[in-house]
């Protein structure tokens, strides 16, 4: 079994070490002065996209309350020397059960976007989901970690045809899983972003995948947009169009005079989401790929048993970290239900409100087979590019690996439910 190469008392004596120099960690260590530093950093706009959830964000507030329910209790003497974080995921061997969950747009927090995140990814030997959404196509982000387990995160467009198109894509760049997200049909109620009046795909960013692909190029042409509603021309709308034109690949002048951005996004906006989705569509995949197919945003156990039913090869438990349905149950919970219902056999992945290497032993002791990494990597990106992440991935990493040492586990196997404590 593989053992990380640098093993958590290294990582913490290289960072004692430094102090003698003068030296910091790059990025904060703690999550609530890792986002206030990233907050300070970012525009109101940039943040507040990252940061936010759905309505009063109770399920952002449920999600860390869930975790602060389930308490770790440690055994001692049990001779741990050291640990094997390794695991099995989909027939691949990992040297930790920490992959980065997708988040689409990162270039609001960071001009290199997904190429940094991937690079990070290729250094660290993380697992890294893709996003539909990302600031740079799935090619480009998955040649610069060829050997870095990858996976791509499908939104299930209204076009079938892009669908499959994203599919292929995915298989063809190496990517090893197709994970649907089921969550995020329709936007959420995201009240800072609505305050803000601010949607970045409105702005050309966020669509690498989409207007690198041959089927949504020909979509654009053959089925053009539909016009929708025509703002009366003033200063700031000619700035928006101006800053749609300079996030558009080729010349900011051409784009700008041509309106091609802004047929692309109006495209976009008409197909990206699938508000009819339903569980019999998914059966297209099984004709679309050979690759695994993970269902993402499961959090009743019912589904959890229809995903089973249905032959899929993973489930992601997950709220899309609060920012779809205000006051829905914490990650955390549903994710003990669906352990409940789901054969060990079937790999269960999870996100939403890991905040700490802490925090992704508790998930794996109610049953996740590997846990998903999301805003903190982002914040990380914000401060400092690609080291940033790969500091963040480094400390997660070493404070899991502590916990389980503390705790009285070698190995992952060994983490489970009973090493937990809950009054409720």
């Amino acid at each position: 079994m593989a053992i990380f190469k640098k093993k958590a008392v290294d990582l913490q004596r290289e960072i004692f070490l430094g102090g003698l120099r003068g030296d910091r960690p790059v990025i904060p260590l703690r999550f609530s002065d890792l986002r206030l530093e990233v907050k300070d950093r970012l525009s109101g706009q940039a943040f507040d996209y990252l940061d936010g959830g759905a309505g009063a964000e109770a399920t952002n507030e449920s999600n860390r309350a869930a975790f602060q329910r389930w308490q770790i209790v440690p055994q001692m003497l049990k001779g741990i020397s050291r640990t094997d974080l390794s695991i099995q995921l989909f027939g691949h061997d990992l040297e930790c059960p920490l992959f980065l969950c997708p988040i689409g747009v990162l270039e609001l927090a960071h001009p290199e976007g997904d190429l940094a995140v991937s690079s990070a990814c290729a250094q660290t030997n993380t697992p890294l989901m893709i996003s539909s959404q990302a600031s740079n196509p799935m090619e480009a982000i998955a040649g610069i970690m060829p050997n870095a387990l990858k996976f791509f995160q499908l939104y299930w467009s209204k076009s079938e045809e892009l669908v499959a198109s994203f599919v292929s894509r995915a298989g063809d760049c190496g990517c090893r899983a197709i994970v649907v997200t089921l969550d995020t049909t329709l936007l959420g109620w995201r009240t800072r972003d609505l305050e803000h009046a601010y949607l970045p795909f409105l702005y050309a960013m966020g669509l690498s995948n989409y207007i690198s692909d041959p089927v949504f190029n020909r979509l654009m042409i053959e089925h053009p947009p539909q016009p929708g509603p025509q703002p009366r021309p003033n200063l700031q709308l000619l700035r928006s169009l101006w800053k749609m034109a300079s996030q558009y690949p080729g010349s900011t002048w051409q784009n700008f005079k041509s309106r091609s951005p802004l047929r692309a996004i109006q495209k976009f906006i008409e197909i990206y989401m699938n508000p009819g989705l339903q569980w019999e569509d998914l059966r297209l995949l099984r004709e679309l790929t050979d690759l695994p197919v993970v269902l993402k945003g499961i959090q009743h156990p019912d589904d959890a048993r229809r995903a089973v039913d249905m032959g899929m090869d993973g489930i992601m438990v997950s709220n899309h970290g609060g920012r779809q349905i205000d006051g829905a149950i914490g990650s955390l919970d549903a994710l003990r239900l669906c352990r409940e219902v789901v054969p060990d056999q079937m790999p269960l992945l999870f996100d939403s409100g890991i905040r700490s290497g802490a925090d992704a032993f508790k998930a794996l002791a109610l049953g996740a087979t590997a846990v998903g990494i999301g805003r903190p990597y982002a914040y990380a990106l914000g401060l400092a590019g690609s080291n940033g992440v790969t500091t963040l991935i480094d400390q997660y990493r070493a404070e899991l690996e502590l916990t389980m040492a503390l705790s009285g586990c070698a190995s992952i196997d060994e983490i489970n439910r009973e090493m937990l404590y809950t009054a409720n």
